[in-house]
């Protein structure tokens, strides 16, 4: 059964076994593991990649010869275990632990070159590690490392016995290694060949009559060849060969099933329907692509390891956004940049699985969350199952969906993508306000501008976007002369100038970032008469526009009490914040019932303990900024034996606040970075979602005193101003002390102005 692929009979004939009373060993565990593998069963692969290493560590490390499979001598699950544990890694995108583990199987392979026993011979094994790695290596970004892999395994040897068998699983694993470096050239040379050898006319009749029976041999081995070979033809230019190899997979019933090779294959698809100037074709592609991809939680990229490559999500999005504003079509445009911000929240968030659920039981929620996991892995599993089960799979995914959007709304936009109609944000925006929210790929970059009776979408330049922003941020870094400027006026003219028109003269501008621009700090951008845009407008930032839906209304009967942590004791005097502590002092002497903990006091314990009690938190403190992996960004505070100081973003989504403002002044990102924006995204969105209605935070680390001035004009001014107009005016206050732009505005309002 392992050898024909028929890995949902050998799943189902080992459990049975195991059921029967059959003692659960190295032998039967490596077997059922792999089926688990190969089915994509990803909580039972865990679990059973688990039993399977106590075994080995308690001495039982021999796959023995079963019963229906002629081996002679057993075989080492020891490299096994690694080679199906890197693979699991690839697919859930950990590259360089992959890459560690597969080093590791490769080198537990035994010498030895023997072909038919035992039942996993070192050429099997060679032959399951190295496509892994160099896939791992090449999406670590470690192409050097994959190239070397690569050439381990274009030399591995072929045994005598049985080299048909191994010349087979070699060709395969060339074609995914070369789909992975993109060497198409030489993936389409492995990859026909491979279809116009004799065994594939030999399998033809197994693979229709496996395919009628429910077995698992075409989505597993058949449909991801035929994927990875028309993805390589459209890469190189053959546009014929490309349309009808993967039409041949859009037309098998499985490929439905196979949700990660569907939704890629309905992409590529829609490219060429693009190069034929179809854009309607391309558009209806695109659309059912992005219904499928909107359909999963999880991050998992269940393809990965088989065709070579990463199916890049935002890309789909990108495309049917670029064909639906040629057509005219803005506000479903506006629709898919919203869905897009979703998926790339529910992307960042898909690991964690203690959300806090307010205003919701919390073992209510856990449960539907648990239940929206259980059904999203069974409609990924590749079990062959048959058309019945999978349309249960799909209603049980349905169901689930449903009910969390109907018991909890907002935790609903953190684990399933969803967007606010446009016409429901114009109900949320103010009378004298507009909301701009940008979106880019690549050289396309585009604005939309919102307000109570239009959404209108303007194209802009995106061309060197990014090395623009960098550029400013560069130039502020110097908190002297004039080198931003330059960069700022041009911005400005990008950015900006072009919207003037749709705009009109708002008070209030609602700014929606995306990607570079979440490091940009919009109040110093330069008309061409020198005045900042700070002078014309109040501005505050949302992570989405859909957010707009989730801001909590401001409490105005509540006490105003303030808890303040400043210049934590981190361990190390060049991370005290002399500045941090004398403002922090300032600023709780500037209101009633005020808490302050500094140092020691100002620990992360102190803050999950007491930060409920206060609608004020003001952190003059460090903070950390990971692009690569933004749940692990977060706020330095004192550590203890309850907690180990830092407060992360992964944290914020599992704590419950009520407070109607959070400032972070100390909090940075450094002005020379510039990524992806989602540590921005994930900070800003976390508090909110734990009960913020307002954060303010800066874009990089000021000036200590510049800090401390402008923190106390801003407190100052909320007494008779609201949020908007009280960061607004305590900025253009500290230009008169800090005419410099590096020293105010790095400061931004995020969430609820009032």
């Amino acid at each position: 059964m392992e050898q024909a692929g028929r890995y949902q009979d050998l799943g189902n004939y080992i459990e049975r076994r195991l059921g029967e009373g059959v003692e659960p060993g190295a032998t039967p565990l490596a077997y059922l593991c792999l089926a688990y593998g190969k089915l994509k069963r990803y909580s039972k692969l865990l679990d059973c990649l688990a039993r399977l290493e106590r075994r080995i560590d308690a001495g039982d490390w021999q796959i023995q010869p079963m019963n229906n499979l002629r081996y002679n001598a057993p075989g080492d699950a020891r490299p096994l275990l690694g080679a199906m544990r890197a693979e699991a890694l690839v697919e859930f995108g950990d590259y360089r632990k992959a890459i560690t583990t597969g080093e590791g199987a490769y080198s537990a392979i035994p010498k030895s070159s023997f072909s038919y026993s035992p039942p996993f011979p070192p050429v099997k094994l060679k032959l399951m590690v190295l496509p892994v790695l160099v896939i791992a290596a090449t999406q670590a970004g470690e192409k050097e490392q994959a190239k070397r892999f690569m050439v381990q395994l274009e030399n591995v040897e072929m045994p005598f016995g049985g080299s048909g068998m191994w010349e087979t699983l070699k060709s395969n694993g060339l074609g995914r290694a070369y789909m992975a470096l993109g060497m198409y050239g030489k993936a389409i040379d492995e990859l026909a060949a491979f279809r116009r050898s004799t065994l594939t006319g030999g399998l033809a009749d197994l693979l229709r009559g496996w395919s009628a029976n429910g077995d698992s041999f075409v989505t597993i081995y058949e449909l991801p060849r035929r994927l990875m070979l028309g993805k390589a033809y459209l890469e190189t230019g053959k546009l014929g060969e490309a349309k009808a190899t993967l039409d041949e997979v859009l037309a098998s019933p499985r490929a439905r099933d196979v949700g990660d090779l569907y939704w890629l294959t309905l992409f590529e698809r829609g490219r060429i329907a693009e190069a034929e100037k179809d854009p309607q074709a391309a558009a209806k592609l695109y659309e059912t692509a992005l219904h499928v991809i909107e359909e999963q939680r999880a991050t998992i990229n269940t393809e990965t390891s088989k065709i070579g490559f990463v199916g890049d999500k935002q890309a789909v999005y990108g495309r049917m956004i670029e064909l639906l504003l040629e057509q005219g079509r803005a506000v479903d445009a506006f629709d898919y940049v919203e869905r897009s911000k979703s998926r790339a929240l529910v992307d960042m968030l898909a690991s964690k699985k203690d959300f806090a659920a307010h205003a919701v039981d919390p073992g209510k929620a856990k449960f539907i969350l648990d239940q929206l996991d259980l059904a999203s892995e069974a409609s990924r599993a590749q079990d062959g199952s048959s058309s019945a089960g999978e349309t249960n799979s799909a209603r049980n995914l349905t169901a689930a969906r449903q009910e969390i959007k109907s018991v909890a709304p907002e935790l609903s936009s953190l684990v399933t993508v969803s967007s606010v109609s446009s016409e429901e944000l114009r109900g949320l925006i103010g009378e004298h306000e507009a909301l701009v929210e940008y979106y880019y790929r690549g050289r396309d970059l585009y604005a939309f501008v919102l307000d109570r009776r239009q959404l209108r979408a303007v194209k802009l330049e995106g061309e060197g976007l990014e090395d623009q922003v960098r550029a400013f941020r560069h130039g502020l870094e110097a908190s002297t002369g004039d080198a931003w400027r330059k960069h700022a006026v041009a911005l400005y003219d990008r950015l900006w100038k072009p919207l003037e028109a749709a705009l009109g003269t708002p008070q209030s501008v609602i700014v929606v970032s995306h990607g570079v621009l979440h490091y940009l700090p919009f109040a110093a951008l330069t008309r061409a008469d020198g005045g900042f845009l700070i002078d014309r407008h109040r501005l505050r930032f949302l992570p989405s526009a859909s957010v707009l839906k989730f801001l909590k209304p401001k409490q105005s009967n509540r006490l105003l009490q303030m808890l303040v942590l400043g210049n934590p004791d981190l361990g190390d005097p060049s991370l005290d914040l002399q500045f941090a502590e004398s403002e922090a002092r300032v600023i709780a002497g500037m209101f009633l019932g005020s808490r302050l903990l500094v140092r020691k006091d100002a620990s992360e314990t102190n803050l999950k303990t007491a930060g409920t009690a206060f609608n004020r938190i003001h952190f003059a403190t460090h903070g950390k900024f990971q692009a690569d992996d933004p749940l692990a960004s977060g706020l330095y505070l004192a550590k203890d034996g309850s907690n180990d100081g830092t407060l992360t973003v992964g944290e914020l989504y599992s704590m419950g606040l009520d407070t109607d403002l959070v400032t972070l002044s100390a909090c940075e990102t450094g002005l020379g970075k510039v990524a992806n924006g989602d540590d921005v995204v994930g900070l800003t969105r976390g508090f909110l979602y734990a009960g913020s209605r307002s954060i303010v935070a800066s874009l990089w680390s000021v000036d200590d005193n510049a800090t401390a001035e402008l923190m106390k004009r801003f407190y100052a001014n909320l007494a008779g101003m609201n949020k908007e107009e009280a960061l607004r005016q305590a900025v253009i206050g500290a230009r008169q002390s800090f005419a410099h732009p590096y020293f105010w505005a790095a400061f931004q309002l995020t969430g609820n102005g009032d």
